[in-house]
């Protein structure tokens, strides 16, 4: 009963605004492009924006997801682009539907930032799909979430949000390249593309 209430709220907040689904993922888009712009370290300069591609919002690809914790986990190293290693360790899964199929994620916390006070609550999901090469970066996307977004083991997982590393548009960033667990067998068609030309 809980969770149908928490659907109600979130539901009915989207409609108290007037603003459609699309709408939020576009103006999410904004945000991140302002934020990718405001990065110092940034790959991306004002002209190339124009060049940022992304699937049209698709609804399909926002589904709920079961969180399950995994407790006592150790850190590990996670393979980077530039050939360094960076320590992270799993805070749990997420098993939910995507168009009839079932699939399960592994998500994570960096050893580093949880030691931050404005990221002990950060969660990190690096996953590859059949997009890949195609429509989207070879070295997988990721798509970033919260302790607190997960709600009575319920986690709204919404790929439109996915994004690129870094990785995708220059040399010298050591992104995580996602486990082989995280690979989907399937085309993820939402979220970030490859830059356009």
């Amino acid at each position: 009963m809980r969770f149908v209430i928490l659907f109600l709220f979130l539901f009915s907040g989207f409609m108290v605004k007037g603003q459609s689904y699309a709408d939020s993922i576009l103006q999410f888009r904004k945000l991140y492009t302002a934020d990718l712009l405001a990065d110092k370290r940034s790959p991306i300069k004002p002209s190339q924006v124009k060049f940022l591609s992304f699937y049209v919002p698709d609804h399909n690809y926002c589904v709920w997801a079961d969180f399950t914790e995994t407790p006592g986990s150790k850190p590990f190293l996670i393979q980077t682009h530039s050939g360094k290693q960076k320590p992270f360790r799993e805070y749990g899964t997420l098993s939910f539907t995507l168009k009839g199929d079932k699939f399960t994620l592994h998500v994570y916390q960096s050893i580093d930032l949880i030691k931050e006070d404005a990221h002990k609550d950060d969660l990190f999901i690096p996953f590859n799909d059949e997009t890949n090469y195609e429509t989207t970066f070879g070295g997988g996307r990721y798509i970033d979430l919260s302790v607190k977004d997960i709600k009575y083991n319920k986690v709204l997982l919404d790929f439109n949000k996915c994004y690129n590393p870094y990785c995708a548009y220059s040399d010298g960033y050591s992104c995580p390249i996602p486990p082989r667990e995280n690979y989907l067998h399937t085309n993820i068609e939402a979220g970030e593309k490859t830059l356009s030309q």
